[in-house]
């Protein structure tokens, strides 16, 4: 099942139960474009801009825009983090609204997004929506990483990566969520700097929950556009999951378990790499290392000659690196294992100046 929202079916009094809130951090190339699309778009919805502290124009575009348009406000998010964000913008204003809408400043999003996402929830009768999510980019790096991203090697085949059909998934890119489940199940835990979407995934799920894929939604991303910011991203992304893990006690996916093993068979391929020279036996324990980076880098050429892209090529040292960084992450959280401090509490909407 597909819902277009082309023809936009509701009225602006049903665009006015959605609260969006737009996470915030020196954004000022991609705000002018995104506010403009909602605020022509999204009716009297409540369009709330939460800034982490931002030191270019990202809070002077918003300020300006408020002036005529007094739906959109602009809120100071102390915390700077995505999901405290999200969790102070339900706080302070979702109390007369039904549903949350959460968006990403750095994606492109195709029109009437908030209508569409309304119409998908009222349709299938989900509690939330969420959205594919194909990879673009500009700078050769960048459009090498998006190449990886969109590639099943790169991220294992997830749903929510490719554009395919309408379906009931377990996870995806968060989109809309029924407001009074969100508040029930205590919102964004804001102890997951990353992962913190797949985590609240499990307990709206607990809560009786069902998410749907709906592809009329999908959105374009755009990636780090450096090595460094791309292995630190990752290496968050694994901490998460294994935090994750050790909340829930959930399995690994095997898309997800291939990367584990990565950090450590690097490590001890550099280590033995050298030795090898001394020893010629040496160079078995860098095998496995030596296979994985075949792999990938024949995959991204394989991906560049496809694309007839040299920049696509770049694919291969950019899943490398999201392998190595994702890896990193993982196994930092297991040999350091933080104490949880368990799932957060319910969230009342209205209510300012709460934890959180």
């Amino acid at each position: 099942m597909t819902h277009t929202g082309a023809h936009m079916p509701f009225e602006a009094t049903s665009l006015e139960d959605a609260l969006v809130v737009i996470p915030c951090l020196n954004e000022e190339a991609h705000l002018p474009g995104l506010l403009g699309q909602l605020l022509s778009q999204s009716g009297g919805a409540t369009i709330v801009v939460a800034d982490g502290g931002s030191t270019d124009r990202s809070r002077a575009i918003v300020s300006q825009l408020a002036v005529n348009h007094p739906n959109l406000i602009l809120l100071d998010n102390p915390r700077r983090i995505q999901s405290a964000a999200v969790n102070l913008a339900v706080r302070q204003f979702g109390a007369s609204h039904r549903w949350l809408i959460r968006i990403d400043a750095h994606c492109l999003y195709p029109d009437h997004y908030v209508a569409t996402l309304i119409e998908a929830a009222m349709a299938t009768g989900a509690s939330s929506v969420v959205v594919p999510m194909v990879t673009d980019g500009f700078a050769c790096f960048q459009r090498g990483v998006a190449a990886a991203q969109n590639s099943r090697l790169g991220t294992g085949g997830a749903a929510h990566r490719h554009l395919g059909a309408g379906q009931w998934i377990e996870h995806g890119h968060h989109a809309l969520f029924d407001l009074s489940l969100y508040c029930r199940a205590g919102g964004y835990d804001e102890a997951f700097s990353h992962n913190e979407d797949a985590e609240l995934d499990k307990r709206l799920a607990a809560l009786g929950g069902r998410i749907w894929l709906e592809p009329a939604g999908a959105l374009t991303y755009f990636p780090r556009r450096t090595p460094m910011a791309l292995l630190r991203q990752y290496r968050g992304y694994g901490f998460g999951r294994a935090q994750n893990i050790a909340r829930h006690r959930s399995k690994l996916h095997l898309r997800q378990a291939i990367p584990v093993p990565v950090a450590p068979v690097a490590f001890t391929g550099l280590l033995a790499l050298p030795m090898a020279m001394l020893e010629p036996a040496m160079v078995l324990l860098a095998a496995p290392m030596l296979v994985w980076l075949f792999v990938c880098g024949a995959y991204g050429l394989m991906l560049g000659w496809k694309a007839r892209s040299a920049c696509a090529a770049f694919s291969g040292p950019a899943m490398m690196l999201m392998h190595l960084g994702w890896s990193m992450g993982f196994w930092h959280f297991v040999l350091t294992r933080p104490t949880d401090g368990g799932a957060p509490a319910a969230i009342v909407p209205g209510r300012t100046n709460a934890g959180g």
